[in-house]
């Protein structure tokens, strides 16, 4: 007996690929559109097990005709897309990129990416948005799932459906115990990694247990309804309003996986949420849902790297359009026929499928042996690359010039350590180092650098140019945004940085505090901060812009487009969105005696772009490593020819200097 259609499957096929497009191309409103894969996982959850239940009960259940579906499902498409992602592979990456991309092709042929990518990068890491082979870790995790559970299931079906019920449901807790656990210690683990996403997909085998009972509770129409109704919500919340900083999947991942269980449950032809699912155009896109999972992020991420640009909301929706047509080709050309056992034997699909697998393996291997075939630079374009090689966990670049110590990662609550070690976490580092934030007395002067990473580069600077009678005092935290409401903050990390150097702050009374972060520059925020902290400890305060941005890592723009280009000045990947930011900031701010906002982009850029390096050698005078840190030769010179100068003249004003016209203190 075959499983009865269920269209409505197919319209849930589409409402889990187009969130997560959407997301991957960064259309903002769809912050949490990751979630649509943990709709995938239940769908497949409930399908699959639902056609091997039918096959034990109707006693053709047989270990060998499972994997040959599963391979004339997955193979085909997924070895199409990673043979046309090598072409841009070789034309637009950088040789550690392709090594990295070599290494992946390796990985995503023996279904173990996740494990790859849950050693060296996190999902929201902007390098991983890089990686053309990223959204494989998914399929990587149902393989494993179901490498084990036909034989699981085959196990202990024979002890009636209660007992594999029973069993699955302690399981799926077990897993959810687990997700919940390692989110908050190992979200990497938790993300990619089978044991904690299992539970994901034994909500879709309960739904089908539950589905091939003899006695089945039967559901009111209103029941089903509301049901429906409300998983539609739940997807719909999840989607709309997690985000890349929602722990997960914990807890959180409830609200989409048990939206999409309700309505496998409760939404048929009959119901509202039904209909609309089975709509012919969403139908057609979960027919085409698997391609279009495979293609979407390649065709994304290979834009970004031929652009050295992430694509505008445009060009991001005609890479869009173009996924759906390369689907729909892939579908009806690769996808349909594979599955045909008239046409493909069961003897040509596992031949077909060894031989593609023993060649991926090989070319990935070649592939990270050769250094991501550096044949393709000079040599002194290879020896540059090299210098500024800093993908996890290695990160070559950070050994090399000692960026830890040179921006003092002592100062940061973010835990770096686990982070390099493939397990970060949101939670904070148990202590810093107490001469961060504790002022020797000995010293006659301090300053106080808080902020983010893009405060952190400011030390190196700071510390070889300020005279040694004053001391460097500095809470910053990679990713941190500087706030005078620690409690608002999603990253308990960033809560307890920020809490710690406000009263720091209060407790030293630093002759000036430096403020410094990545984004987010807002002139009204920023004198309301201003305010605060002269009220509280401070005797001035200065803020500083943006760094100057790139589209890409500097690096990568000077083999690719700047190589042989005169002139140490660019327009040439500056990102202009932070430029016209810089601009606005130097309009809106009020300075004042004890208020001052130094434009680091000023020192920079110039009418003819923006500096790349220093001197007559691109590697050593560099002035960004990736987007937009500052080296170190950059922080020097920022910090001897503006920073130190103000820091000894007009940034600390004398004590009985005029407060700024509005400010708490001046009203007292």
């Amino acid at each position: 007996m075959s499983l009865p259609y269920r269209r409505e499957i197919d319209g849930l096929r589409a409402v889990a690929v187009i969130p997560v497009i959407l997301f991957h191309a960064n259309f903002s409103q769809f912050s949490g559109g990751f979630v649509g894969v943990d709709v995938f996982f239940v769908i497949s959850g409930y399908l699959i097990t639902s056609i091997l239940i039918d096959d034990l009960q109707a006693g053709t259940f047989s270990i060998v005709r499972f994997y040959e579906r599963r391979a004339r499902r997955i193979l085909p498409a997924l070895f199409l897309i990673m043979a046309a992602s090598m072409i841009p592979a070789s034309l637009f990456l950088l040789p550690s990129e392709l090594r990295s991309f070599s290494d992946s092709i390796v990985a995503v042929t023996v279904f173990s990416s996740n494990f790859l990518f849950w050693m060296t990068s996190g999902y929201f890491d902007a390098a991983s948005q890089n990686n053309p082979l990223l959204h494989t870790w998914s399929l990587a995790v149902e393989e494993q799932y179901y490498l084990l559970f036909p034989l699981f299931l085959a196990a202990t079906w024979r002890f009636g459906r209660r007992w594999f019920a029973a069993i699955c449901a302690l399981l799926a807790v077990a897993s959810l115990c687990v997700a919940q656990y390692s989110s908050q210690v190992s979200s990497m683990f938790a993300f990619y990694l089978l044991p904690s996403r299992a539970w994901e997909l034994l909500i879709g085998v309960l739904i089908a247990v539950h589905n091939a009972g003899a006695r089945q509770i039967r559901l009111s129409h209103t029941t089903r309804e509301v049901g429906g109704l409300l998983g539609a919500l739940l997807i719909a919340f999840s989607v709309f309003v997690f985000d890349r900083h929602t722990p997960f999947p914990g807890v959180y991942a409830l609200v989409p996986t048990v939206g999409t269980g309700l309505i496998i449950l409760c939404s048929d032809k009959s119901t509202v949420t039904g209909r609309i699912l089975a709509h012919s155009l969403l139908v057609q896109i979960g027919l085409i849902s698997y391609s279009l999972y495979l293609w979407h992020l390649p065709v994304l991420v290979f834009a970004n790297h031929a652009l050295l640009a992430w694509p505008g909301r445009i060009v991001s929706s005609l890479l869009i359009g173009l996924s759906f047509a390369l689907a729909y080709i892939s579908w009806k050309f690769v996808e349909v026929p594979f599955r045909n056992r008239r046409l493909i034997s069961r003897r040509q699909i596992f031949t077909f499928s060894a031989c593609c697998m023993a060649a991926f393996i090989t070319v990935g291997f070649v592939g990270h042996l050769m250094n991501g075939f550096e044949g393709r630079f000079s040599p002194s374009q290879i020896q540059f690359a090299r210098a500024f090689e800093n993908r996890v966990p290695t990160r070559h670049y950070f050994a090399r010039e000692d960026i830890l110590k040179k921006f003092r990662f002592e100062c940061d609550f973010y835990d770096v350590g686990r982070y390099l070690a493939g397990s970060p976490t949101d939670e904070p580092k148990a202590a810093i180092a107490r001469d961060c934030y504790t002022r020797d007395r000995r010293l006659k002067k301090t300053v106080f650098i808080w902020g983010d990473s893009h405060a952190q580069q400011l030390y190196y600077g700071v510390h070889i140019n300020l005279p040694s009678n004053w001391q460097i005092l500095q809470v910053a935290s990679s990713g941190c945004d500087p706030s005078i409401h620690p409690d608002t903050s999603l990253r308990p990390y960033c809560a307890h940085s920020n809490t710690v150097a406000l009263s720091s702050i209060q407790t030293v009374h630093p002759e000036l505090v430096i403020v410094g972060q990545n984004s987010g520059h807002n002139a009204k925020h920023m004198l309301e901060i201003g305010a605060y902290l002269l009220k509280n400890g401070a005797q001035n305060v200065l803020f500083t812009g943006p760094t100057p941005h790139w589209t890409a890592d500097l690096p990568k723009i000077m083999v690719f487009r700047l190589w042989n280009q005169p002139g140490h000045y660019s327009r040439t990947g500056v990102n202009k969105s932070v430029m016209r930011i810089n601009a606005e900031l130097k309009k809106q701010f009020v300075e004042s005696p004890h208020i001052h906002f130094v434009s680091i982009i000023d020192y920079f850029c110039n009418s003819s772009g923006c500096l790349t390096y220093f001197g007559d050698n691109k590697e050593t005078g560099l002035t960004t490593w990736d987007y937009g840190h500052l080296t170190p030769i950059a922080s020097n010179a920022f910090a001897r020819d503006i920073l130190v100068p103000g820091i000894l003249g007009k940034f600390v004003a004398p004590p009985n200097a005029p407060l700024p016209e509005g400010s708490s203190l001046a009203k007292k």
